[in-house]
């Protein structure tokens, strides 16, 4: 079967990727991308808008055969002609396929119009998939951040495939929820990802293929003076112990931002008025149905 390669980082999987992933049906599909995105070397600040992993399994749910997971270090000082032959001999595809922006090799020298005339060249097909808007709007990964970064969680997921989610294991925490009456399931949130806005989300936690209604604290938690970035799960109708386990805490809605709480209490109170949206969108949901 011919062979046709897509390149790009895929963070996110929007419209945008999954347009160019398109083009590759009917060919055995390679996907060649990177661990990071490689903006994120520079800047050291979290990108992803989705973990490796997940990446890499939602980019075979999406239709592709093989995914190679580059790391930017290993290609960053090769010379874009240089990268583009490596892919040739590596792959022997028939035809290339990226988005508009794509850039690439040393300095992100090369560009579409080095690969159209690579491909000219050695008689590939060459495909340049072009933007793709939302409210006037290039949809791409820095726009969904910029929306995460604003709390609009709800309107990020609908362009980022399979939502807004991560996974990581349970840890143990203070034991404050419990105490409080509202036992949480603590998660240290991956540092390599793109901070949501700090605050409490409603949220959908997959555990062990069961999926839960939730609520989320995602932040520093200012009432009890943390400062690393953690995530605090109250899982409704769940009780069974779960230390250890890896989890998926999916980001459905932004409810409130971070607050100092005076007492137990008052945050108390707080939670329970949270617990409630939940309800409240349990019954949305079986209205639409």
């Amino acid at each position: 079967m011919k062979t046709a390669i897509v390149l790009g980082t895929f963070d996110g999987l929007h419209a945008g990727h999954r347009a160019v992933i398109d083009k590759a049906k009917g060919f055995y599909s390679v996907a060649v991308t990177f661990d990071m995105p490689p903006k994120s070397y520079f800047t050291l600040e979290p990108q992803l808008l989705m973990q490796t992993a997940s990446r890499v399994e939602r980019l075979k749910m999406l239709g592709i055969d093989r995914v190679d997971v580059q790391h930017f270090f290993d290609v960053k000082n090769i010379e874009a002609l240089d990268y583009l032959f490596g892919l040739k001999q590596k792959y022997n595809p028939q035809r290339i396929v990226c988005g508009f922006n794509y850039r690439f090799g040393k300095d992100a020298n090369g560009d579409t119009e080095l690969i159209n005339k690579f491909c000219v060249d050695n008689d590939i097909e060459f495909i340049c998939v072009e933007p793709i808007t939302e409210d006037k709007t290039v949809l791409s990964s820095t726009y969904l951040r910029g929306l995460l970064r604003e709390g609009k969680v709800d309107k990020a997921a609908t362009q980022i495939f399979g939502g807004f989610s991560f996974t990581a294991p349970v840890i143990h925490g203070d034991a404050r929820g419990r105490t409080l009456g509202f036992p949480t399931a603590n998660q240290q949130y991956p540092k390599e990802m793109i901070s949501p806005k700090f605050g409490v989300y409603i949220s959908r936690v997959t555990i062990d293929g069961n999926k839960y209604d939730a609520i989320t604290n995602v932040g520093i938690r200012p009432t009890f003076k943390t400062n690393t970035i953690g995530c605090e799960t109250y899982i409704k109708d769940f009780s069974s112990n779960i230390y250890g386990k890896e989890i998926t805490t999916e980001l459905l809605k932004f409810v409130r931002e971070e607050k100092k709480f005076s007492s137990a209490a008052e945050l108390k109170n707080a939670i329970l008025n949270d617990i409630k949206l939940i309800e409240k969108q349990e019954e949305d949901n079986e209205t639409n149905i």
